[in-house]
């Protein structure tokens, strides 16, 4: 027996670890297809929060009783697990952050703002989600500099020759998502990290749609900065992960100030923590470290390369099945991809599919999932997307397909 089909045999016991999916929306059971904008959750994770706060609710690196330090050891150990999981050189190199969009906001303000000159220039691609658009274009305002967008092809793959010579002497920051949400591209990025590299650019990958897909190796991937959030990798919400090399965390200045981040403090000058302490300012959200790490247990104790394959079957049978429906076209056809499938419907607006699908109790996203410039680059005003995640199996596609028959026949 393969590994790919061992692992099909093993997705009721999995997804009866997760109390979300066990009921009917309006009469159906529930079919969760909404996984690119939040998983659900396993019940080991929610356990791990409902444990802390029943038996050892205490703030961390402050206290000398039992109970702190029982909650300093499980946020400490998550912060291991997640360096394990990532492979960064040491624990020091991951900070906790409330998710993607404040870890790429702190390096935007604390790394890239001080470094930036007048004219000087930010490399974004066209497939950005607004957290990797936005905080880009804040700074470049204040400082007077440039944001230049790596185009993409029909097919929403990024066009590397442009890339390349859109870079120039002024290119100081290149920040780049790994996985489209909205296309589900998967990105070059260790090329783009090794010819960015050889220009003397340092570089950030989003990293919110690949930590639950890949296996991520940031050492090897050489980036300078990785971020992601624990809600899309079957963990809590409001919990993140901003990865960054020792050196550059080292050089750069605290991006908020308070508790935990300081060493002293007087009247006259405060000296900061060492990393990661320095960029972990105020009392964190404990609970959702402890649940991160969790739900970092729970992927490693089945597996990624399973997990992939699982999902890869997925992303192929629904390309398959909805290629084949008539009126239908899939936005995002590249040749790598994750579990993302994105589409529209001829005279029909996705807002009214989502409607439709969401009475026979299947959960899609519907409209620009934070990525308006994409939605322009193909002339739509949105799109409907599904995405897999690691409890999803083709029987859930197939009512996704006979909910699309249903809309088609209400709204076609």
């Amino acid at each position: 027996m393969s590994p790919v089909t061992f692992f099909e045999s093993e997705i009721e016991k999995i997804k009866n670890q997760f109390p979300i999916l066990n009921q009917s929306i309006y009469g159906h059971p529930l079919v969760y297809l909404d996984n690119a904008a939040t998983t659900q959750k396993p019940f080991s994770v929610i356990k791990s929060i409902e444990e802390y706060y029943t038996h050892y609710n205490s703030n961390i690196h402050r206290g000398v009783h039992y109970l702190s330090e029982k909650a300093t050891a499980a946020y400490e150990n998550s912060r291991i697990k997640i360096s394990n999981f990532i492979h960064s050189v040491s624990p020091k190199e991951v900070i906790f952050t409330r998710g993607t969009t404040e870890g790429i906001n702190l390096v935007a303000q604390s790394f890239v703002k001080n470094r930036l000159q007048k004219n000087d220039e930010i490399l974004i691609s066209h497939m950005e989600h607004h957290s990797n658009i936005v905080p880009w274009q804040l700074i470049s305002e204040e400082k007077g500099a440039n944001l230049k967008i790596i185009p993409i092809t029909e097919e929403g793959e990024l066009d590397l020759k442009e890339f390349e010579r859109l870079i120039s002497e002024r290119t100081k920051f290149i920040s780049i998502v790994h996985i489209s949400n909205s296309l589900g591209t998967i990105n070059p990025v260790k090329k783009i990290i090794e010819i960015a590299h050889r220009n003397s650019i340092p570089v950030l990958i989003d990293g919110a749609q690949s930590a639950p897909h890949l296996t991520i190796n940031v050492t090897e991937m050489d980036c300078d900065f990785y971020v992601f959030s624990g809600h899309k990798l079957y963990g809590p919400t409001g919990i993140g992960v901003l990865y960054g090399k020792k050196e550059h965390l080292e050089s750069m200045k605290p991006w908020q100030g308070g508790g935990d981040m300081i060493r002293s403090v007087t009247f006259e000058k405060t000296i900061y923590n060492d990393i990661p302490y320095k960029f972990e300012a105020g009392t964190p959200d404990i609970a959702g470290a402890i649940g991160l790490g969790i739900a970092i247990d729970f992927i490693s104790g089945i597996g990624l390369e399973k997990i992939q394959n699982h999902e890869n079957i997925l992303l192929n049978y629904a390309t398959t099945k909805l290629s084949e429906f008539t009126g239908l076209k899939i936005i995002g056809t590249a040749k790598r991809k994750a579990a993302v499938v994105s589409f529209v419907m001829e005279g029909i607006h996705p807002h009214d599919t989502g409607t439709v699908l969401d009475r026979k109790g299947i959960a899609v996203r519907t409209g620009h999932h934070c990525t308006q410039p994409v939605m322009q680059r193909y002339n739509i005003p949105a799109t409907t997307r599904a995405s897999f995640g690691i409890y999803n199996t083709q029987d859930d596609i197939d009512k996704l397909l006979e909910g699309l028959r249903e809309v088609m026949r209400i709204l076609g």
